[in-house]
């Protein structure tokens, strides 16, 4: 953790302070409702942290899929480790949740990474890697998670309004009921 301007720096601050709150917050309710932090789950405190709003890495186990750090978006850094017992029990886990910004499928298997892409809910799916993102293609959620698209096409079609207009140049109106 330390000053995100720097190269070195792997996590940085939580953007704002009602964000901070919000994530430790929701660490407090995780531990409340039987999850066990396994790693961090406090504000980070180091001398690189400064006076900012650092969240230490935090790692839960013992989550169940429906306690609110599963359901909700926490937006800081927090993983809840849920175990599952094959390819559709995964799938049943990771849908069944009211948003769906993004997933991430790890495997070696490039069957089931196309499998799972295409079931799973979200509007984003990272195989073997996370956060890649570029500017060209398009980025947003499913259900709950935010209302259309940012980034590549998809999000100038918001703004656009589609028209159809047809028009007759000649001298004589044409017969509006014949087909051409």
């Amino acid at each position: 953790m330390g000053d995100p301007m720097s190269a070195d720096t792997q996590v940085g601050p939580v953007t704002t302070p009602p964000q901070f709150k919000k994530v430790l917050d929701y660490i407090d309710v995780a531990k409340k409702e039987g999850a066990t932090a396994v790693l961090g789950g406090k504000e980070g405190t180091a001398p690189e942290c400064g006076n900012g709003w650092f969240v230490e890495p935090t790692i839960f186990t013992g989550v169940r899929n429906d306690m609110r750090i599963a359901q909700e978006e926490v937006f800081g850094p927090v993983l809840s480790i849920i175990s599952f017992e094959d390819e559709a029990d995964a799938l049943r886990i990771a849908n069944d949740v009211r948003f769906g910004l993004a997933a991430a499928v790890w495997t070696t298997d490039i069957g089931r990474a196309i499998r799972m892409s295409e079931k799973l809910q979200a509007g984003t799916v990272w195989v073997n890697t996370y956060r890649a993102v570029s500017f060209m293609a398009p980025f947003g959620g499913y259900k709950d998670s935010g209302l259309g698209r940012e980034n590549g096409i998809e999000a100038v079609k918001a703004f656009l309004q589609t028209k159809s207009v047809w028009i007759n140049t000649g001298a004589v109106a044409s017969n509006p009921f014949v087909m051409r």
